[in-house]
């Protein structure tokens, strides 16, 4: 231990002659002690929600995708579906038809996105395993069956494993050129549904899924005419190099995406606002730092005599300053590391325990999810050291410019 780490270290276990000297260390500490350990929970928190949402979305939102660069439709070759086949890092892959139509059950109707996928679909994305009612059956090209989202389900009022009647689905047709009658531009067909899926409220009140053969018949696609290809991965970690590799094959016509190029506004919007909460918690640490500012600036003021007692035994100036800043950092170190243990105790007991519940009931959890990361902890111990060191500095540099005199008065 340093020297003016040891003098900070007794001047802390020190009686100090007035008591309020004590309190107001002891504020400090249990202002850091709060402040540490609402931003770690804060951002552990917001790791937790960014965690689920992405667990929501990847359910959905195959690894990567490709449609096109400009329009609604590409065209896949043979030639281009073999060598995507060939690709070492490509797992799986589904051909995919989507427009927005409009589905209605007698006075009921809703407009959805009906999307037309085939049968390596389930093993592209994961909407198979979150069918809560019925099950993944997407039938055939003349007995289609078809898979809704749940508020889907609640807006054209059926229950889908269930419904007896067939529901009319009704879609432009992409290819037509006949602009008299709009009427003539409309397919129309009746379709029976299989099954109701629970993701999130994004897909569930957007979206219909059925097979692949139905919907190019109803929009008029030609036999290599899709919407788009959705893609799994042997290794997500490889995505930006595939995607390299797949623009090779389809060219400039065509837009290759990442799971995360999919959804960058959320990723983004997330980001930023863990990061503005961070700032704001940062903000309110600043505010407790005067509590420090205070407490050493009547340490220095209790301390008068020893200092100048250090300075006649030769102590510099600069050696007097950083017995103070020691002591700031030495009652921060305090504040800090209780911080920690608190937050990574409450932490403990919400992943276990569920204390603080989600309102609503709405959601798919009904309690607040956190996730620690050993980063966020490193960047809450480092922004807690900044504060005190900025915080200590004014007083310790009071007490190194003091004039030192050793007569009493």
């Amino acid at each position: 231990m340093n020297l003016p780490f040891l003098f900070a270290w007794r001047y802390f276990k020190a009686k100090k002659s007035t008591n309020a000297i004590n309190i107001i260390s002891w504020i400090s500490i249990g202002a850091i002690v709060i402040g540490t350990a609402a931003l770690i929970l804060m951002m552990g928190v917001f790791n937790g929600l960014e965690g689920l949402v992405k667990s929501l979305y990847s359910s959905f939102y195959s690894e990567m995708n490709i449609s096109a660069a400009r329009g609604k439709t590409i065209t896949v070759t043979n030639d281009q579906l073999q060598k995507l086949k060939g690709l070492s890092g490509v797992k799986n892959f589904s051909l995919v038809a989507e427009e927005k139509g409009l589905l209605q059950n007698g006075n009921y109707q809703s407009v959805v996105v009906l999307k037309g996928v085939d049968e390596n679909y389930r093993y592209v994305t994961g909407v198979a395993d979150h069918i809560i009612r019925g099950n993944y059956d997407l039938g055939t090209a003349d007995d289609p069956r078809l898979i809704l989202g749940a508020g889907v389900e609640n807006a054209v009022g059926v229950l889908a494993d269930r419904n007896l009647l067939a529901l009319m689905i009704y879609l432009p047709k992409m290819n037509s050129s006949e602009l008299i009658d709009p009427l003539q531009n409309i397919s129309a067909d009746s379709i029976n549904t299989s099954g109701t899926f629970v993701i999130q409220q994004d897909f569930d009140n957007k979206y219909a899924i059925t097979n692949l053969a139905f919907v190019k018949g109803m929009l008029g696609f030609q036999p290599d005419q899709y919407s788009g290809v959705e893609i799994s991965l042997k290794d997500a970690t490889v995505a930006d190099n595939l995607k390299q590799q797949l623009q090779k094959i389809f060219g400039s016509e065509y837009k290759v995406q990442t799971r995360y190029e999919q959804n960058q506004s959320l990723y983004s919007i997330m980001r930023a606002e863990k990061w503005v909460i961070y700032a704001v918690l940062v903000l309110i640490m600043v505010i407790f730092s005067f509590t420090l500012v205070s407490s050493l600036t009547m340490l220095v003021i209790e301390k008068e005599k020893d200092i100048s007692v250090l300075h006649a035994l030769g102590g510099s100036r600069n050696f007097i300053q950083r017995i103070f800043l020691s002591a700031g950092l030495l009652i921060t170190l305090i504040g800090a590391g209780a911080g920690i243990l608190l937050a990574l105790l409450i932490a403990w007991m919400q992943i276990n325990y569920k204390l603080i519940p989600l309102s609503g009931e709405s959601f798919l959890i009904d309690y607040y999810p956190v996730t620690l990361k050993a980063g966020d902890l490193l960047l809450v111990a480092v922004t807690v050291i900044v504060i005190a060191v900025l915080a200590s500095w004014t007083p310790s540099r009071k007490a190194a410019l003091n004039e030192f005199s050793l007569r009493s008065e």
